[in-house]
C-alpha cells in the first residue's frame, strides 16, 4: 500500500485499501485499551445512540469513554478527560440531545455540544460522528493534515470546511465505485498518515520519549478548542 494518500486521488481501489488497513493501524499503535475503545466507539456507542431514537442522547460515562478513544487514537491530553468526567449527567444528556436534534445543521449541533467544559469542535465532531457518520466525520489531526494542509486550527469554521471537503470526496468516490461516507474518508486518511508517521518516528523514538512524558500533565490553550 502507498505510504501516503493523495486527497485528489479518485481511484476507489486505493481508498478502499487504505480503509481496510484501519484496524491493523489501530493495533500497531500498541496503546492500552485502544482496540477495545475503538470497537466501542465504532460499533457499541452508535448502537446505543440509535436505540434511543427518536430522542438520542449521550451520558457522562459514554462521553468519557468517547474522550478516552479520541485521546488514545490521537494526542493524550488528560485534563480533557478530567473535565468531561466531572460533568453532570443531566447536562451532558441535555446538550447531546439538542445537538443530535440539530442535525443535519452541523454548525448548530457543534455549538450545542461546546457549551460542555472540555468539549471543543474536535470532540463535538467525535460525538456527532458516532451518531451520524454519513453527515459529520471526526475532526482528526491526521485527516485534517491531508485534507486541509494542517491540523493546528480547531475552530468551528475550520471543521465546517473539513466536513465539506470530506463529504465532497465521498460523493466523488461513490461515482467511481462502491464507497461509504465522509467518515470512511477520514479513517482512510488517518490510516495512511499514521503508517507514514510511524516510519518517520522510529529513529527518533528513544530520544524524544522522555520529553513527551514531561509534557503530559500540561494543559495548553489549544486544548480548549478540542
Amino acid at each position: 500500500m502507498e505510504e501516503t494518500l493523495d486527497f485528489k486521488c479518485t481511484d476507489v481501489g486505493v481508498w478502499k485499501k487504505a480503509l481496510s488497513s484501519y484496524e491493523s493501524r489501530i493495533e500497531s499503535l500498541n496503546k492500552p485499551d485502544l482496540v477495545s475503545l475503538d470497537q466501542y466507539y465504532r460499533v457499541e456507542l452508535p448502537r446505543l445512540l440509535h436505540d434511543r431514537d427518536p430522542n438520542p442522547y449521550l451520558t457522562t460515562s459514554e462521553l468519557s469513554q468517547l474522550m478516552k478513544w479520541k485521546l488514545s487514537r490521537g494526542k493524550w491530553r488528560p485534563r480533557l478527560l478530567d473535565f468531561v468526567s466531572s460533568l453532570e449527567d443531566s447536562v451532558v444528556k441535555s446538550a447531546s440531545e439538542k445537538a443530535f436534534k440539530a442535525l443535519p445543521d452541523i454548525s448548530k449541533a457543534v455549538n450545542e455540544l461546546t457549551v460542555l467544559k472540555g468539549v471543543g469542535p474536535a470532540t463535538a465532531s467525535a460525538v456527532l460522528a458516532a451518531y451520524a457518520p454519513d453527515i459529520a466525520p471526526f475532526m482528526s489531526d491526521e485527516a485534517m493534515e491531508v485534507a486541509l494542509g494542517n491540523s493546528k486550527d480547531y475552530s468551528l469554521k475550520r471543521y465546517l470546511l473539513f466536513v465539506t471537503k470530506l463529504q465532497d470526496k465521498a460523493k466523488e468516490l461513490k461515482k467511481e465505485g462502491e464507497w461509504g461516507g465522509p467518515s470512511d474518508v477520514e479513517r482512510a486518511l488517518w490510516s495512511c498518515t499514521v503508517r507514514s508517521k510511524s516510519k518517520d518516528k522510529k529513529p527518533a523514538e528513544k530520544s524524544s520519549s522522555g520529553k513527551k512524558r514531561k509534557r503530559q500533565g500540561v494543559t495548553t490553550k489549544e486544548e480548549t478548542l478540542l
